[in-house]
């Protein structure tokens, strides 16, 4: 199977953040079938849902020859070994995967929904996203960098993490 460019947004809000997404990025880089190949600076940012932790998340840009399916059971795969465990959504947690993108390809399953359906409304996800794919086109139509424009998140909204 020929490579395919793939996005994942890596963030959480327990533990030494900085920690666990280090060692989940050394951990992707070390799957059979996929090659990280640009990762973003860290960026804090403010929690969506009912936790009060602020998040630390990063993107990573990389070609794989797993399927998207195949992607997803590696997210989770980190996300155990970094400790989290099932529960509600949108709540503190040491480590959050999620497949943004596969190429061009659309994903819909119940499991799985990729290009990710929100990712053009979330600063959060667009500011990491900015440092390694900047001309994506998460909505089909709007590169990352004028969605992020036009969302013009605060300081208190997206930090660049020292």
């Amino acid at each position: 199977m020929k490579p395919v460019a793939a996005l994942l947004l890596l963030g959480g809000n327990v533990g030494d953040r900085a920690r666990i997404l280090r060692r989940a990025v050394e951990a992707l880089r070390r799957v059979e079938g996929v090659r990280a190949v640009k990762t973003s600076r860290f960026y804090e940012t403010a929690p969506v849902g009912p936790s009060e932790d602020p998040y630390l998340n990063l993107a990573v840009a990389m070609d794989t020859t797993r399927s998207p399916m195949g992607l997803l059971i590696e997210a989770k795969i980190l996300e155990a070994a970094a400790g989290r465990a099932a529960g509600p959504r949108w709540t503190a947690r040491p480590l959050d995967v999620d497949v943004i993108a596969y190429g061009t390809a659309r994903v819909r399953t119940p499991w799985l929904t990729v290009p990710h359906p929100l990712t053009a409304e979330r600063a959060f996800a667009l500011a990491p996203l900015d440092d390694v794919a900047p001309a994506w086109k998460p909505d089909g139509k709007r590169t990352v960098r004028q969605l992020l424009t036009a969302l013009n998140p605060g300081a208190d909204v997206v930090r660049n993490w020292p």
